[in-house]
């Protein structure tokens, strides 16, 4: 669904005036919590897709470190898991085992527990899962916490929506785009550790409404304005290639720049791939993370030293007249 018909829908649902809701539908956030008592809340979150890749458990591991990316981003530890499967019944089970396999494997990765699931028929596969966290309730992050001055820190390259695309179309061969498979399986945890340890302001992390789309829902949030760096922003090398053939394109880029296109500004030497793959929809992509000039320094070592190749893509600033977002080169 696109951003601008997921709006129109969320709109009208009734406002929650519940004192222990510390974050619900209001901002747009990856997640949301409910205090359960003074030192613990609850973080719920869901999400469930059709295959991405061929292979089924590698898709399973993916669709496990999406769904557990909106914990990580809201400074969460992930402990149970529940499966979301929508299958054909005219295919073999042993795609299903297999893709359940993967997700498995990487619930344990994450010290999640798999507590059980439902199961659907459908014409197409779907598979996903409902993930809880706990958080301290005084120590949440959420996307409506930035400031002005604050560094925006991206922690995966942007990319995997055209690399996937163009996998699925026959147009890239599985060993081009290995990297992009590697950052989709990649949990988000140690980031997540490393902002959490750090100290920042606010979080998000990137999927189905690209970079822009989710700062977008950060600045909102917030009160705040962005720019980017199109230089600083990490994009898969395969990527850039890719995407310059609009049979590449995943379907939501176009929506997705049709949503944004009053409320951002990008600079007329943008190239044209750049601001398509800035539109790029992601799967389990990196955090983006709104951090101050007095800390930004010590995250990036501590992202750096967790093995984490975190760049500083950005910088927030008071809201203005005009664009929300200004896109630089």
């Amino acid at each position: 669904m696109g951003h601008e018909a997921l709006t129109q829908v969320l709109r009208h649902l009734p406002e929650i005036t519940d004192k222990n809701l510390l974050v619900g539908t209001k901002h747009a956030d990856d997640a949301g919590v409910y205090k359960l008592t003074d030192e613990l809340a609850v973080i719920n979150t869901l999400d469930f897709f059709p295959p991405i890749i061929d292979d089924p458990y590698t898709f399973g591991q993916i669709s496990a470190a999406n769904a557990l990316s909106d914990v990580y981003a809201m400074g969460g530890i992930p402990r149970l898991a529940m499966n979301i499967v929508a299958f054909p019944a005219s295919l073999d089970l042993s795609i299903l085992q297999e893709i359940i396999n993967g997700s498995t494997d990487k619930l344990k990765e994450a010290g999640v527990i798999l507590i059980g699931g439902h199961s659907i028929e459908d014409k197409e596969i779907k598979y996903g899962l409902s993930v809880t966290g706990l958080v301290h309730p005084k120590k949440v992050i959420t996307n409506a916490g930035a400031k002005p001055g604050d560094k925006l820190i991206l922690t995966k390259p942007i990319g995997v929506g055209v690399i996937t695309t163009a996998l699925k179309n026959g147009k890239a061969k599985p060993d081009d785009v290995q990297d992009a498979i590697d950052s989709m399986k990649s949990l988000n945890n140690k980031a997540s550790f490393a902002m959490q340890e750090i100290g920042v302001n606010a979080c998000t992390d990137i999927t189905g409404f690209g970079l822009l789309g989710h700062a977008m829902e950060m600045a909102e949030a917030s009160n705040m304005a962005m720019t980017f760096k199109v230089k600083e922003i990490p994009f898969f090398p395969k990527a850039v290639e890719l995407v310059k053939k609009s049979a590449n394109h995943p379907k939501t880029i176009k929506s997705n720049k049709e949503y944004l296109a009053n409320k951002i500004k990008i600079a007329d030497d943008i190239k044209p791939e750049y601001e398509n793959l800035l539109h790029d929809p992601q799967t389990s992509g990196g955090l983006l993370i709104s951090v101050s000039p007095e800390k930004f320094q010590n995250l990036l070592e501590r992202l750096s030293s967790a093995g984490v190749q975190a760049s500083v893509v950005g910088e927030v600033a008071k809201k203005r007249d005009g664009a929300v977002i200004i896109v630089e080169n």
